[in-house]
C-alpha cells in the first residue's frame, strides 16, 4: 500500500477501488470502439478521468493501480476472459452479439474473478453495481449477476 492510501479510511479505498472497476470498464469499452492503445487510454483516463468534473458532478479518484492492473490483464487475458464468459452465456446468445459495455464489463471482471485478490462475491456484487451505473432501471444488473456468478463457479469452484 502506498504511503497515500495508508492515510485513507477503510471506506475511502473500497470507493476507490470500486470507482476504478467503472474507469476500467470505460477504458476497455473506448479500447474496443477506437485504434487506441492501451498506453494512449490509460493515460488518457489518469490525466482527465480521475478526479475530474463531468457535467457539474466531481469524479471520484479510482485507486491507479488497480485500474492499471484491471485494463491491462484484461487486454493479455481477453481470450481466457472470454471464453469463460461465452460458456457462461445461454448458446444463442454469443459473446459478439453482447451489448460492448457488458463486454467490457465481464472482461474487467473476469480478471477479478480469475486472480486471488478479490472474494468472488464481492467481485459480482461490484460489477452489478457498475451494471446499475451504465443501465439505470433495465434488465442488465440481473444478467450480469446471473453470468458472473456462473463465471466465478468457473474459476474458483473452492470459493462457494
Amino acid at each position: 500500500m502506498t504511503q497515500a492510501h495508508s492515510n485513507l479510511s477503510g471506506n475511502q479505498r473500497r470507493k476507490m477501488r470500486s470507482a476504478s472497476r467503472l474507469y476500467a470498464v470505460q477504458a476497455l469499452f473506448q479500447m474496443e470502439h477506437s485504434s487506441q492503445t492501451i498506453e494512449a487510454v490509460t493515460q488518457e483516463f489518469l490525466h482527465y478521468r480521475f478526479g475530474e468534473t463531468y457535467e457539474g458532478e466531481e469524479m471520484l479518484d479510482g485507486d491507479i493501480g488497480h485500474f492499471k492492473m484491471l485494463v491491462e490483464k484484461a487486454v493479455e487475458q481477453q481470450a481466457k476472459i472470454d471464453q469463460m464468459t461465452d460458456r457462461a452465456l445461454v448458446a444463442r446468445w454469443p459473446l459478439g452479439r453482447i451489448d460492448p459495455t457488458l463486454r467490457a464489463l465481464f472482461r474487467a471482471a473476469g480478471v477479478e474473478l480469475i486472480g486471488k485478490d478479490t472474494p468472488p462475491k464481492v467481485a459480482i456484487t461490484e460489477y452489478v453495481d457498475v451494471a446499475k451505473a451504465f443501465f439505470d432501471g433495465g434488465d442488465e444488473p440481473k444478467f450480469v449477476n446471473a453470468v458472473l456468478d456462473h463465471m466465478a463457479r468457473e474459476a474458483r469452484p473452492e470459493a462457494f
